[in-house]
């Protein structure tokens, strides 16, 4: 068995799996998981296989897979292309040059005919246009003018002003009155919490973070996934807790979760894939591989509430609380 190899066996064996279970997450035939903790790579299909393999076994379990690579420097490079490749590629490109040619003459010859049509479309087009632009229509041309002396002048009424017009209303009768329109009055608008997230310490590899907040407000705790990373989300202090979340995430993955006064335990393999906020406050512990546990401060009482999540990966039981830095 190689260094490699034993190294990958022993985090899986800290994380509770079997290889059928990281067979399950990392969609990898058993047989190879056996070859790669063998070390007898020539049982892979191929040698560009080999690192590929060995970096999703390595996410899956917890550890760097860039880390493992550069302790474990024996593991086979992609080989390059080969001459047979550089022929069957010389022979692909070949035979679709031939193949355009062949059927360039029959475009170009219903290329030419579709631009005159076109054109002559255009042409006459712009012929119609200029025609119904230069005829005018004589009856909406007018030549008779009015003369000022012959207007008639408006009635005005006695002492001047102008005369009620017949239509109007008569006299006495009383005027509607509107009633005035109240305007709406803007309700205002929700102010939010103040949260406040300190690093309370370290606990071993876990970094300790005191979450504090008004008495009845929700805090919400999101985690956003860039790229693939092993993730475990535990309500409690430590992975003995309730599971909330267990497996892989993939790009685009988005996850929220309901911090309550039990505290929330959280693992990811490869951290910088897994952005996590406590209320739009982003909490790190500046490492590869993180162990986050966040607890609400004596004083605070958060909101009750189940949490909700997008979960990413498989769904198994993890009773350890070890994890790859």
């Amino acid at each position: 068995m190689s260094e490699l190899g034993r190294h990958l066996k022993e985090a899986r064996l800290q994380k509770g799996m079997s290889l059928d279970d990281v067979q399950e997450v990392t969609k990898i035939r058993k047989k190879y998981l056996e070859a790669i903790e063998a070390g007898d790579y020539t049982v892979l299909p191929g040698s560009f296989y080999v690192r590929a393999f060995i970096k999703t076994y390595a996410e899956a379990v917890g550890v760097n897979p860039d880390e493992l690579m550069e302790e474990h420097g024996n593991v086979p490079a992609a080989p390059p292309d080969t001459t047979m490749e550089t022929v069957i590629q010389k022979r692909s490109r070949r035979s679709d040059t031939q193949r355009n040619t062949k059927w360039l003459p029959t475009v170009l010859m219903w290329t030419f005919p579709i631009l005159i049509v076109a054109v002559i479309y255009i042409y006459a087009s712009n012929s119609w246009n200029k025609s119904d632009s230069a005829t005018v229509d004589s009856s909406n041309v007018t030549h008779e003018s009015q003369n000022p002396s012959e207007a008639t002048p408006s009635p005005t009424a006695v002492g001047g002003g102008i005369a009620p017009s017949a239509s109007a209303g008569t006299e006495g009768s009383p005027e509607p009155t509107v009633a005035p329109t109240a305007s709406p009055t803007p309700s205002p608008s929700p102010t939010t919490q103040p949260v406040a997230v300190t690093e309370d310490g370290k606990s071993g590899k876990t970094t300790k973070f005191k979450v504090s907040a008004p008495a009845g407000s929700a805090i919400e705790v999101k985690i956003a996934a860039t790229g693939t990373s092993w993730l475990e989300v535990y309500r409690g202090e430590n992975s003995k807790g309730e599971k909330l979340s267990f497996g892989n995430t993939a790009d685009g993955d988005n996850m929220t979760f309901t911090l309550d006064a039990q505290g929330m335990y959280i693992k990811s393999g490869y951290s910088p894939a897994t952005v996590i906020t406590v209320n739009g406050q982003v909490i790190t512990d500046g490492k590869t591989s993180s162990r986050l546990l966040l607890q609400l401060d004596n004083g605070t009482e958060a909101g009750s509430g189940e949490p909700q999540s997008t979960e990413a990966g498989g769904d198994n039981d993890d009773g350890n609380d070890d994890g790859g830095e």
